[in-house]
């Protein structure tokens, strides 16, 4: 089964004619019905790792809302033991809440980073969505 499909496609990267670049698609509508765009705020503690861990917050990147998605996400951790990490990812699909809404999950290992080069792990769930 097919479903029409509307957007706005964007080239990133481009800055260079010869350098290579993606495209990121922005759905507008979906089988014919305009599709509205939300994001999530995420947060938590990454592992204790070489003596600490470190905190992270952030809002995913938009996502069209009431068809299946996942959301892209970045933050970079609190500055802990002389140093930060970057976590970057996707999350996994939507999940919905008993009082509506969803969330959804993320996993991952931070950038090598300290005096003695590490990563830490990081897991755990978006808030509900935010529309705009």
């Amino acid at each position: 089964m097919s479903k029409p499909v509307k957007g706005v496609l964007f080239c990133l990267n481009d800055s260079d004619a010869n350098s290579e670049h993606s495209h990121k698609l922005f759905i507008t509508s979906w089988d014919g019905r305009p599709v509205n765009l939300h994001v999530h705020p995420f947060s938590g503690d990454t592992s204790y790792d070489v003596g600490h861990y470190h905190h992270y917050a952030g809002i995913t990147e938009a996502a069209p809302t009431g068809v299946p998605h996942v959301h892209n996400y970045y933050a970079v951790t609190s500055f802990n033991d002389g140093h930060k990490h970057t976590i970057r990812g996707t999350t996994g699909p939507a999940f919905p809440l008993p009082e509506g809404g969803h969330y959804h999950h993320f996993e991952g290992y931070t950038t090598v980073n300290g005096a003695i080069p590490h990563t830490h792990k990081y897991a755990g769930n978006t808030g509900n969505e935010k529309n705009y």
